[in-house]
């Protein structure tokens, strides 16, 4: 099987499940930035230095593959099924949040705004959750106009970032590094 196949060379592309959109599509604005922050994860899993958040991160990973095949499946319509897809992973986000309790624990209080830096790990992972919040507002939209379960894909959005950034400073703080933060100058 070719790797390319020319297919989409005319702005359009299909969707899981049939029919075909446009590449600007709410839809595949979706998923793409959905794909884009697992490639950040992976980008940021290169650079922390904590095996125990790497293992989660890479769980991560298997889970936006997931969503993403969620939300390249739209409902089912005239000429177009509604393909099985895997369970959309609703109890990771518990699993986040006390993963979030946990980290806070280690943490000193939150004091003033934190500028995304330190370790290369934490930059890394502050990316990771600056693309994380771009995929939840496609998701928002991608809802505005197509409803379906995006509420959901929302939820554990919107959680992955809150971890994300938990896990920036984090990584910080284990390796002996301050959070950067905001000067009000």
């Amino acid at each position: 099987m070719k790797l390319y196949t020319r297919t989409g060379d005319d702005g359009q592309t299909s969707l899981f499940g049939g029919g075909r959109v446009s590449k600007a599509d709410a839809r595949v604005a979706a998923y793409g930035t959905v794909d884009e922050l697992n490639a950040a994860l992976g980008w940021a899993l290169t650079q922390i230095a904590e095996p125990e958040l790497g293992e989660r991160i890479e769980t991560l990973q298997h889970d936006l593959f997931v969503l993403g095949s969620h939300l390249a499946t739209p409902p089912p319509g005239e000429g177009r099924r509604r393909p099985e897809t895997p369970a959309l992973p609703l109890d990771r986000v518990a699993e986040m949040e006390s993963w979030i309790d946990a980290a806070e624990r280690e943490l000193p209080p939150l004091k003033a705004f934190v500028i995304p830096g330190g370790t290369p790990g934490a930059a890394a992972l502050h990316v990771a959750r600056t693309v994380c919040r771009g995929a939840e507002r496609c998701v928002v939209a991608l809802g505005a106009t197509d409803p379906g379960e995006e509420g959901e894909v929302v939820r554990y959005l919107n959680r992955l970032s809150d971890l994300l950034f938990a896990y920036a400073r984090l990584e910080n703080h284990r390796a002996g590094s301050s959070d950067v933060e905001w000067r009000k100058e």
